[in-house]
């Protein structure tokens, strides 16, 4: 059985992902997802987690991210219909990364 906190992460991620594949101009050759949303109790702040392919890229799509924040920001509170409404924050999800470093590792032993 789904929290409620739970069911906001969900709303978060599927309407910033629709947010960021339809109206975000992300570099060429870049594919971000939104891999995770972390909101805090009081839902005041809401960690969205991104992977990024290429990985190299990661820096250069957060600048993208970054300086369209703003509105990025504004459209997800015109969707969303609670209070208070999540501030975001950008940051790595490196599941993935750490998944080929212990699958490498685990190679090498073999």
């Amino acid at each position: 059985m789904y929290s409620r906190i739970d069911r906001i992460n969900e709303l978060i991620k599927e309407t910033l992902a629709k947010i960021i594949c339809e109206e975000v101009d992300l570099p060429s050759g870049i594919f971000a997802t939104v891999t995770r949303v972390d909101t805090s109790r009081d839902l005041r702040y809401a960690k969205v987690f991104l992977s990024v392919f290429p990985e190299k890229k990661f820096g250069e799509t957060l600048r993208a991210l970054g300086s369209a924040l703003y509105g990025i920001q504004g459209k997800l509170n015109r969707k969303l219909s609670m209070k208070p409404l999540p501030r975001i924050e950008f940051v790595a999800d490196k599941t993935e990364v750490e998944a080929d470093k212990i699958e490498k590792i685990l190679k090498e032993i073999k």
